[in-house]
Parts: structure tokens; sequence; C-alpha cells
């Protein structure tokens, strides 16, 4: 599968993220946009709420300039780390009084936020979810309709 230069930088930043524990969802150079941002926070200035869908004075000029941050333009930011806040369990905009997973810094936590992230990526970019393997179970006449090889290619 063909994917762009942005969806796979982001997915290596994500990755190594994940698995050198690098993942807060609630620091803004730590989060899901922080690290696809190289670890920095100037994102945070497009929105007036972190997990907060509406872009500010800042996010719009940038926005209506055409402006990307590391391929994707500042609505993009702010869909992607909502969704990674409500894939990891957070209400949002982010708050104190609102609700957030048990253990905000557990792995299982990061992956589902991950998980939903990466469908949201893939779909900004039109492809379909890289990490859907449900293809992998479907069946003809009690017989696997794809084979493993198939599926990775």
């Amino acid at each position: 599968m063909k994917t762009s230069h942005r969806l796979d930088l982001a997915i290596q930043k994500l990755y190594t993220a994940f698995h050198s524990n690098a993942l807060h969802p609630e620091c803004c150079k730590q989060c899901a946009v922080g690290n696809i941002l190289d670890n920095t926070d100037a994102w945070k200035h497009l929105s007036d709420n972190h997990g907060s869908l509406q872009l500010n004075y800042v996010g719009l000029v940038h926005q209506n300039f055409g402006r990307t941050f590391n391929g994707y333009s500042p609505s993009e930011l702010l869909q992607i780390e909502a969704t990674f806040l409500r894939g990891c369990g957070y209400s949002l905009p982010l708050g104190h009084n609102g609700t957030k997973p048990k253990n905000p810094r557990s792995k299982v936590v990061f992956f589902e936020g991950l998980s939903a992230t990466v469908a949201l990526l893939c779909a900004l970019d039109g492809i379909d979810n890289i990490m859907d393997y449900s293809n992998l179970f479907e069946s003809i006449n009690d017989q696997p309709r794809n084979q493993l090889d198939d599926v990775r290619s």
C-alpha cells in the first residue's frame, strides 16, 4: 500500500514515542501532535484549549494562509490530538474536572489512543486503515478468504 510521506513520518514518530515511553497525553510536547511535530509545543497556540477542535485567531490565520506543520494543517492537527485524547479515554477539551483514564500512563491506554489516531491519519490521506487486520478473519465456505502474505503486501 502506498502511503504519503507525512503519514510515514507521523507513524514513525508515534511508534518511537510509544516504544520509548515518550507519550504523555496531557503534555503538549509528548502527546500525539507534540510527537508528530518533533516534541515542540508551538501547535498549542492554534487553539485555546487542549483537545478542542476549534481554531483560535492564530490557528485560523495559519489555516487560511495554507500553512502546514510537518504536512498537516492546523485543523488536521487539532483533529489528530482530539482523536488521540478520546482514544485514550479523556473527555474533551482536556480539563481538571473532565474524565480521564484510571492509569493515563498505561501502554494499553496509549495503544487505544494510537490505534484511533492511526485510523484518522489514514483517513486524512484517503487510504485504508493500515492497522485493520479484520480481513484476515474473513472466510468463504469456511476457508480463509485471504492468506497472511496477501495482507502484508
